[in-house]
């Protein structure tokens, strides 16, 4: 059992987060000492133990030059213990993961703000000296940054995006953590009109603040577990409400194939739906059985003729790298076929295993043994996608990523998803309605989030609409 012993540090877990990186949880035992005090054969037991005030300084960090620890706030004194535990473990271990200390989800924004506080140069060396990020890296958040201002800029400040959550799905897929009910038809008809209350209540909001909608997106779940007339239904108050027409871009979720007919979509685009998401997660029949779609990769073709012949301005694929039993020719099929299909935007995921997914309930360490397929699958997509004119737009990054990778938007010139920058760069209110949607105001004087999340079960999402709504009309009252 390899033992870390970290010496009073309030902030612990994204420690044990950077760990994870190195060992599987079942092979480590992290403790936080209060003091030194513990017998000299106690702290000889560790095979790595690490004390702040031990620390070699002066550090170069973005908010200066660090030359006392007892000058630091906790978040800050956690950082340098974290480039400490990284380089001890970089050491032991004999691997270095390109991420560095980054255990955050928003690496983009990260080297965004960093290029507008200091400048391109300045903001490479921060994050090789300081945050210890590997070159390929650094050239990959930095191009991405630099792609989303040149294509769609900043957002304006009065600017505002929408999500309008539908946590409805006809199965529950093996690594979901989301809000994803099975319900009847009955429940559905139940949620709707809770939820066009909550939008009538949003619209009357943005009126009073003098806020612009940008860009909707409607998620889930799957939205199109919705039949064609609650589809339409839905559609023409949310157009009552905010104007399709004047948006700069609406997305609509149809991402399971069995959930998606060609009256359906014709429902959705005749609204002024320009932007749809139709999620394969893979083009092998074996592996949709695994994961638990109740669909084939003809069903996926078929769906995607079917988008192709309604007529959309962009068609957005999901794939995800490291689902069990698949190996590189699998996923190269697996790009190339949506490819062929006519997808013009696609998002290549590394796994995650969600603590509560039912993968994780199976085999919580599966992630770990996938890691080097998946790294592998990541890097050959990114090749494939590159060399078929598609530009890394948007990238993210989750906790339990199989090889601590990240999550990585392509698209054609012209298609990028505005919804998807704005959400992960965070510097736009994202007003969210429906079962699970938070809502972030965003406070640019101070460049802060003001999180108001619904609440995620649907049943109750209906009983408390009116506390929803509430909560909305408090927060957020001194942005902009």
């Amino acid at each position: 059992m390899f033992r870390i012993g970290i010496v009073d540090i309030k902030k612990d877990e994204v420690l044990k987060e950077l760990t994870n990186e190195f060992l599987m949880p079942r092979e480590y035992t992290f403790d936080n000492l209060q003091s030194m005090n513990e017998s000299i054969d106690y702290v000889k037991d560790y095979d790595v133990l690490i004390n702040p005030n031990e620390i070699t300084l002066p550090i170069a960090s973005p908010k200066g030059i660090v030359d006392r620890i007892d000058t630091l706030s906790d978040t800050e004194k956690t950082e340098l213990v974290k480039r400490e535990l990284f380089n001890k473990l970089v050491e032991i271990k004999g691997y270095y993961p390109d991420w560095g200390t980054l255990t955050g989800v928003r690496p983009v924004k990260l080297a965004g703000e960093l290029i507008e506080k200091f400048g391109k140069d300045q903001t490479y060396r921060f994050l090789k000296d300081y945050y210890l990020l590997s070159e390929k890296k650094i050239k990959s958040i930095i191009d991405i940054y630099e792609y989303q201002i040149s294509s769609i800029g900043k957002p304006e400040h009065n600017s505002v995006s929408l999500y309008i959550g539908i946590p409805f799905c006809p199965t529950r897929c093996l690594y979901c953590s989301f809000a994803s009910n099975q319900v009847s038809d009955k429940e559905i008809e139940r949620y709707l009109p809770a939820l066009i209350h909550e939008i009538e209540a949003v619209s009357k909001l943005i009126s009073e603040r003098g806020y612009v909608v940008e860009s909707i997106y409607m998620g889930g779940g799957t939205p199109t577990t919705l039949s064609t007339r609650e589809m339409d239904y839905l559609l023409t108050e949310v157009d009552k409400c905010f104007k399709i027409s004047s948006l700069k871009e609406f997305t609509v979720e149809a991402g399971r194939p069995d959930t998606i007919d060609y009256e359906k979509l014709l429902a959705i685009r005749d609204h002024g739906v320009g932007r749809i998401s139709i999620n394969p997660q893979s083009m092998k029949d074996r592996t949709l059985e695994l994961i638990g779609r109740h669909h084939t990769a003809k069903d996926i073709e078929r769906a995607f003729g079917d988008a192709m012949e309604v007529g959309f301005d962009s068609i957005n694929c999901d794939l995800i790298a490291g689902l069990p039993e698949e190996d590189l020719l699998d996923m190269q099929n697996s790009i190339y076929r949506v490819m062929e299909l006519g997808a013009d935007n696609i998002t290549v995921h590394n796994l995650a295993v969600k603590r509560a997914s039912r993968l994780n309930e199976k085999d919580p360490e599966y992630h770990y043994r996938q890691a080097k397929v998946t790294s592998e699958m990541i890097m050959m997509a990114d090749e494939i996608l590159k060399s078929k004119g598609f530009n890394p737009y948007y990238l993210y990054r989750q906790k339990h990523m199989a090889g601590s990778g990240e999550n990585t938007g392509y698209c054609l010139p012209g298609k990028e998803g505005i919804y998807n920058i704005r959400i992960m760069d965070e510097h736009q209110t994202i007003i969210a309605m429906g079962a699970g949607g938070i809502t972030k105001y965003y406070h640019p004087e101070e460049n802060r989030l003001e999180r108001v999340p619904n609440v995620t079960n649907y049943e109750q999402y209906i009983d408390r609409i009116d506390e929803m709504i509430e909560r909305k009309i408090l927060g957020g009252n001194d942005v902009n």
